[in-house]
């Protein structure tokens, strides 16, 4: 019985290598493990000045070739190193090389500048100990350390050095890095009728006179960059918007979660059918309702809009002729005393004010959240206090990526979240080690295993689609 399978193996998994690289390491163990084949051998290293070298240890010559990188971590430094390796193996006479990348780094960032935190990828951000979990996001800040004052090193001499201990402590013999300090470096005009002026931007990226600035979308330098490094297939798992395949020229399997998300709901949920699936915002709409209609639950759906509240204008005189002379002169005094007032509203910006709201009945329900992507886990905790406050029993949370930055964990330890499941796309070592039982992870290397196998078999992927593996 054991030759059969050993003929098999050498049958259908024929001319196969997978590589491994340093962002995810279990992951590629687990595919290996599913497809019953032994890693290949990949040496990363860096050198002291940052720069990424690697060394196949293994032949890839004329083999197929499948690497496994995810865009979490330092997704800068792995993307380098998925592209030298992917540039290695076609080097070295790999017959194809298939990028295999779970979580697919710069597939969603913003389209306005100067609000990173309401559209796409958000900026960086602190931990904090309290928080609100309102609707209504607060206005993002710069990052800045409270108490420290601008140094001036222009004006400063030796004295003052001296007597300062913040330059003193530069001048000790140990090894202690030295914390960076903030100046104000001064401005010199060497052109008299030049002016320093900068255009005022709204809300919205505009300026007065209607340009809207923006900022580079880099999908389709991310699909060259991959093409160019030579790359003949793309692996990946829920892109953020499916319609980021469109920038590639090679052919793109976008894998499905829905299979695994399904079989959690149906499998351990009790009392599934009287559950709501639930969309935290409307971009989630269509994937939270394909698996509500698939188990045959109810649908909630999240709305969050921002409007502009812009200042009302001055009261209107058509009316003053019909008037008594008396009247109209009241009321164009007291136009006269609102001008200033009306002035200096109309000359700030138009404020943003956030409403959200909830369409459907979660009352004494149990809610599941459906996201694809949970990052700085402000949209998913604030959508879990509103089904709190509107009267929910327990709230799962169901993310396919959770890569968790900044101060995420410790808005969701804090949160109104009952249970958090997630996927093993990214690393959750740390991520459980903190939640404890609140978070569980499913494992989808079976189907970027079956993918793997498919593709090297020359076989239809469509079926994982909808089935999963």
């Amino acid at each position: 019985m054991v030759e059969p399978k050993i003929l098999w193996n050498k049958t259908y998994m024929r001319d196969l290598v997978v590589l491994g690289g340093s962002s995810h390491p279990l992951l590629t163990k687990s595919i290996c493990r599913n497809l019953t084949i032994e890693q290949s051998r990949l040496d990363s290293r860096k050198f002291s000045n940052g720069e990424t070298s690697i060394v196949v240890q293994d032949s890839v010559r004329e083999k197929d070739v499948f690497i496994v990188q995810s865009g979490c971590g330092h997704v800068n430094d792995n993307f380098i190193e998925l592209l030298i390796t992917i540039a290695a193996c076609k080097t070295a006479s790999a017959k194809r090389v298939t990028a295999v990348l779970p979580l697919f780094p710069y597939s969603r960032q913003p389209d306005v500048p100067f609000l990173p935190n309401t559209t796409g990828a958000p900026s960086i951000t602190t931990k904090k100990d309290d928080y609100t979990f309102e609707s209504a996001p607060s206005t993002p800040r710069p990052l800045s350390r409270e108490g420290t004052k601008p140094f001036d090193f222009i004006n400063a001499n030796s004295s003052n050095i001296n007597a300062n201990p913040e330059i003193s402590k530069f001048k000790t013999n140990t090894l202690k890095t030295p914390q960076p300090i903030r100046y104000t470096p001064k401005s010199i005009v060497t052109n008299a009728s030049s002016t320093n002026f900068l255009p005022e931007i709204d809300a919205q990226g505009k300026t007065k006179s209607g340009y809207k600035q923006w900022i580079a979308q880099n999908g389709t330098l991310i699909a060259n960059l991959l093409a160019t490094a030579g790359a003949d297939r793309i692996i990946t798992m829920d892109l953020h918007d499916p319609q980021f395949q469109g920038f590639f020229n090679i052919p793109v399997d976008n894998l499905y979660s829905r299979p695994i998300l399904k079989h959690y709901i149906t499998d351990y949920i009790p009392n599934y059918q009287d559950c709501v699936i639930v969309s935290p915002d409307s971009g989630g709409a269509k994937r939270a309702t394909s698996i509500a209609d698939s188990i045959g639950c109810s649908f909630a759906l999240i709305h969050k809009e921002r409007r502009a509240k812009v200042a009302k204008g001055p009261p209107s005189t058509s009316s003053s002729s019909s008037t008594p002379n008396n009247a109209s002169q009241q009321q164009l005094q007291r136009q006269q005393q609102q001008q200033p007032q009306l002035h200096n509203q109309l000359q700030q910006p138009p404020k943003m004010v956030a409403t959200t709201m909830l369409v459907g009945d979660v009352k004494d329900k149990v809610c599941v959240l459906i996201d694809d992507l949970v990052d700085t886990s402000y949209t998913i905790t604030r959508a879990a206090k509103l089904l709190k406050d509107q009267g929910a029993k327990y709230v799962y949370a169901l993310v396919t990526h959770g890569i968790f930055s900044g101060d995420a964990i410790n808005r969701i330890n804090l949160s109104q979240i009952d249970k958090l499941v997630t996927t093993n796309s990214v690393p959750q070592i740390n991520n459980v080690a903190i939640l404890g039982d609140r978070m569980e992870v499913l494992d989808v290397s079976r189907i970027f295993a079956e993918a793997i196998r498919r593709i090297n078999n020359g076989e239809s992927v469509s079926m994982l689609f909808d089935h999963g593996w």
